[in-house]
């Protein structure tokens, strides 16, 4: 599953992650934290606006963290 980051103001926190793909786009889970409150959201991205928004930098793929043991 990948995880994207959103591009957003100062003390907020949104991503999501890719649930599902079809020719059309993609099924995310977004997760917005803002003020310490947690809101998560289950909705449809098509690919044409994934494309725009990952073309303009607007989000990015999250790089994997290393496990730690």
């Amino acid at each position: 599953m990948k995880r994207y980051c959103i591009k957003c103001r100062a003390g907020r926190i949104e991503y999501f992650d890719v649930l599902a793909e079809n020719d059309d786009g993609f099924k995310v889970r977004l997760t917005r934290i803002s003020d310490g409150n947690e809101k998560v959201i289950e909705e449809f991205m098509s690919r044409h606006l994934f494309d725009i928004c990952y073309k303009t930098g607007y989000i990015f793929e999250m790089e994997k963290q290393a496990a730690t043991a």
